[in-house]
């Protein structure tokens, strides 16, 4: 376990919760790690990073900080992640998996509204459907380069969830998906 360390990242304010110091700490000192690993080893990868989660402390670290340095180090992995695939598949076959990945997503959030994903039952959250909807026109109009996302703006998306709506796991699945494709062509 970490040491407690008072300075890595702003302490959330008394009255409000931050993210666990030492979960932090240590997850930090296994990504420091990973990312001295060779390549091939596979200790950590962006997608994981991008799924961590830490619990809710009072006293702990501002999460926004936090949060912003996870995606720093999602990106630094990714960038790894890349030149690793590109050195192993050559640049005009890992360009061709971007592309089919991002076909496939585009295929997904072109289909008609209200129908993009599967819907959970009446009696189960889900994101609305029009939230989801309208977010997947933008993605849309980014896969076919008539306007700009980032993977910040899809990490930072979030959905109302009400009874019936589309089911989170498709969408976040998606989403996921989307990032890694906009991480693999920075």
């Amino acid at each position: 376990m970490a040491a407690m360390s008072t300075n890595t990242f702003p302490r959330a304010r008394r009255s409000s919760k931050g993210y666990d110091i030492l979960q932090v700490e240590d997850f930090l000192e296994d990504a420091k790690r990973a990312y001295s690993a060779p390549t091939d080893a596979q200790v950590l990868t962006s997608k994981q990073i991008r799924s961590t989660a830490f619990l809710l402390k009072r006293g702990g670290y501002d999460t926004a900080a936090v949060d912003a340095a996870l995606e720093r180090l999602e990106d630094a992995f990714a960038e790894r992640e890349r030149a690793a695939a590109v050195a192993t598949l050559g640049q005009a076959l890992y360009a061709q998996e971007i592309r089919t990945a991002a076909q496939e997503i585009l295929a997904r959030v072109t289909r008609a509204p209200r129908h993009r994903f599967k819907r959970v039952s009446g009696f189960t959250l889900g994101y609305r459907v029009k939230d989801v909807d309208v977010f997947s026109d933008r993605i849309s109009q980014y896969l076919q380069g008539t306007a700009a996302l980032t993977p910040e703006d899809v990490r930072a998306v979030s959905f109302r969830v009400v009874r019936g709506g589309y089911r989170e796991a498709q969408v976040d699945t998606l989403l996921d998906a989307l990032v890694e494709v906009m991480l693999g062509v920075r």
